[in-house]
């Protein structure tokens, strides 16, 4: 029996970590900024770093370094757990002579470790310490000194450096070292946790197989969490994406699932491909038809399970994905888009329950989306519903 999962700091997802990161990232950076000017001759304040918590593969470094490449600052990545000595970490002695001709002016000084941003290069900057709580004790305990002053005996971290850390959570199967109170108090803390919808938010972005993105929304509790990750269901999808057919090369995609994720999730993610659900019909189709009937046809067929059932997860999994596409950012907003998205609502097939959900949602996304939305029937059907 393994011990309970211990972490630290509010559960969030990737979206409302984001939110959280740029605050503290904001305020660390103007405070930095007024004691600059308060404190001219030094006593600069120094960010507070964060620690984020969370179990392996849910793309907790990812989004650092894509945090980092949104705001165009500065990145450095280390792994403290692949330290094996205190060198590692201050750099390793030289020998200073200034003056050969003089004798007794010879000092040891440190080289800083290559990873360690140079003197000159003033942030923003993310220093990120990957993995933290998995480095020795002795190279915790080093590491204080930084997370608290932004510096070691042997270097110093340029202005406007923030330091994040990442962390699995103590207890249960993690082989980690546990941090004292000294350590934690140091830092702020969150936890990630996983969300279907923000990492389908990511996926769409990032380029991820709509199959894929598709099959975790459809089936979100196969994220088991072990061999099962968003990490590895990604890796699964890099594989896939070139197959344009999945039911004609089911043998090799059956080879691949297991390559990467366990045997439940494969098996679900065959059935899946059987059940030609990986045919759903595209956001993009749907805002885009010259001609809805066609949609509304096929949508029907999707919605159509054995005997007199329902396909509610099918719709469930069109619905979201609509949704996701109309909330991003590169969203670009045509005319024709209004009533494709009003029709699609207005669908006998759609339940109630999705489409008063999906109408909620969608009114809050702009001004603009829910201008696309002003329809007398599609009003008077969302108004006999409340």
């Amino acid at each position: 029996m393994t011990d309970a999962l211990k972490s630290f700091g509010a559960e969030l997802d990737s979206d409302a970590t984001i939110r959280l990161l740029e605050h503290v990232f904001k305020t660390n950076l103007e405070n930095e900024e007024v004691s600059a000017v308060t404190n001219p001759n030094g006593g600069i304040k120094r960010p507070t770093p964060i620690c984020i918590w969370g179990s392996h593969g849910i793309g907790k470094t990812a989004m650092i370094k894509d945090l980092a490449n949104k705001h165009g600052w500065k990145f450095r990545y280390c792994a403290p757990a692949q330290f094996e000595e205190m060198g590692d970490l201050h750099g390793l002695p030289v020998r200073l002579d200034p003056n050969p001709d003089i004798q007794g002016d010879e000092s040891t000084v440190y080289m800083p470790p290559d990873w360690v941003p140079k003197e000159d290069d003033e942030g923003p900057g993310i220093l990120l310490l990957d993995d933290l709580n998995r480095a020795d004790d002795r190279i915790l305990r080093g590491l204080m000194q930084l997370v608290q002053e932004f510096e070691m005996f042997s270097w110093t971290l340029p202005h406007k450096w923030q330091i994040v850390c990442t962390a699995n959570p103590e207890g249960g199967d993690y082989s980690v070292t546990p941090m004292d109170p000294a350590m934690l108090t140091r830092m702020l803390h969150l936890t990630m946790i996983f969300d279907v919808k923000s990492w389908a938010r990511w996926a769409m972005s990032a380029g991820v197989d709509p199959r894929g993105i598709a099959f975790v929304l459809t089936y979100p509790e196969v994220i088991t969490g072990e061999r099962t990750t968003p990490r590895t269901l990604t890796q699964f999808f890099d594989q896939i994406a070139n197959i344009d057919d999945l039911k004609s090369e089911l043998e090799l995609v059956n080879v691949l699932a297991r390559s990467a994720l366990d045997d439940i999730t494969a098996t679900s993610f065959l059935a899946f491909v059987n059940d030609g659900v990986t045919q759903l019909v595209e956001p993009s189709n749907i805002l885009d038809a010259k001609d809805f009937k066609p949609i509304a046809n096929r949508i029907g067929d999707l919605s159509k399970g054995e005997g007199d059932a329902k396909r509610v997860d099918r719709l469930s999994t069109i619905c979201t994905r609509l949704y996701l596409h109309l909330s991003a950012p590169g969203y670009k907003h045509e005319t024709h888009h209004a009533a494709n998205l009003v029709a699609f609502l207005l669908l006998e097939d759609l339940p109630n329950d999705l489409r008063f959900s999906l109408h909620r949602d969608l009114i809050t996304i702009s001004e603009e989306i829910a201008n696309m939305l002003r329809d007398p029937k599609l009003a008077k059907l969302v108004i006999a519903g409340l």
